[in-house]
């Protein structure tokens, strides 16, 4: 392991080392943590992975920094932390590792995730670059809330809306930083807000803050948004308040008829956090089309102070109660007019021996 190789190219700086015969060298930073992850990876392989495990709370905001390479995301951490912790160049690609930094800001611990940029998929060419995509995958399971850094000359690209998709799927509370701001001339601003949020329409519960990394504008507004995302993502809601919400709901706006009848939609409960997953049970609850869906969403959002946070909302049909495990089959009406014939015919034989 090369030490001290931060933004080096290993083939070039690690050529004497080649002779040893020991293999390839790999490059690290050690006081960074650059190439570490990496290098225990390679150390590591062949043995059994362990079981994977949920992380562990510790009250840390776990905040993962995510975007294309260039657009400021090592500028933000480090006017987060009020030092230089990471490289921070305009050559893209200046870090390729996933590096995590706690810090404490207003009385509350943090956790940093530092991401290298993503890249359009055809330029993904070297193992490293395809090591760096995996990390910001991991970064967004890892994290509770997840901050999108785009830069506001070239704001949402064709592999940011991708990363958001990711993020979407994965359930994590979203928060878009559209960084250098300053740079941009007054009479340009509103089109390209009107531009974003043709964009991001479907993120529709991730705010954007217009910031600047390098000159602090707006960071503080970002931090505060990122604390309320983190509580609305973890918040547990009793089920009474769930309820009385869902009912709430159903007043304003009922739920559609289905086969002829209207769903029915009793009680809710949670059934887990980050995201919040709301269950609700009712009859014919499995009918109920998308745009409903979408409605109790954000119904139950905005009454929760959810922020940023998409809400997973699933529906279970109740049993009924008053059907039996086996019914009892009904007579057929032919059936019973011809028992009842016979029966007259018995009777008027009866009479005539007499």
């Amino acid at each position: 392991a090369v030490n001290k190789a931060e933004g080096m190219d290993i083939a070039i700086v690690g050529a004497d080392f080649y002779s040893l015969g020991l293999g390839d060298p790999w490059g690290i930073s050690a006081q960074r943590g650059q190439g570490c992850e990496k290098l225990m990876a390679s150390v590591l392989e062949g043995f059994e992975p362990l079981p994977a495990a949920e992380p562990e709370e510790d009250g840390s905001i776990r905040i993962a920094i995510i975007g294309r390479p260039n657009v400021g995301k090592s500028t933000l951490l480090n006017r987060l932390l009020g030092e230089e912790r990471v490289i921070a160049s305009d050559i893209p690609g200046t870090t390729r590792d996933s590096i995590l930094v706690p810090f404490k800001r207003d009385d509350r611990d943090f956790l940093l995730i530092d991401t290298a940029g993503v890249r359009r998929r055809s330029k993904v060419e070297d193992e490293i670059e395809q090591a760096s995509v995996a990390a910001t995958l991991q970064a967004i399971d890892y994290a509770h809330v997840v901050v999108m850094v785009a830069d506001a000359h070239d704001a949402i690209g064709m592999q940011d809306a991708s990363v958001l998709g990711i993020a979407l799927q994965r359930g994590r509370a979203l928060i878009i930083a559209v960084n250098k701001w300053d740079n941009i001339e007054v009479e340009q601003r509103e089109e390209i807000r009107r531009q974003l949020e043709l964009k991001l329409d479907f993120v529709p519960y991730a705010p954007v803050y217009f910031i600047s990394a390098l000159h602090g504008t707006a960071v503080g507004d970002l931090m505060a948004a990122v604390v309320r995302a983190y509580e609305g993502a973890m918040r547990q809601i009793p089920t009474p308040q769930l309820t009385r919400a869902l009912e709430a709901a159903i007043v304003r706006n009922a739920p559609p008829i289905s086969g002829g009848r209207r769903i029915k939609l009793r009680y809710a409960h949670q059934g887990g956090r980050n995201p919040p997953r709301i269950v609700v049970h009712g009859s014919k609850a499995g009918n109920v089309p998308e745009a409903y869906k979408r409605y109790l969403a954000n119904q139950f959002r905005e009454q929760f102070d959810l922020y940023a946070t998409p809400v997973a909302v699933e529906f279970r049909s109740d049993a009924n109660p008053f059907l039996r495990d086996k019914p009892r089959e009904k007579r057929g009406t032919k059936t019973f007019n011809l028992e009842r014939r016979e029966r007259r015919i018995k009777k008027t034989r009866a009479k005539r021996e007499q």
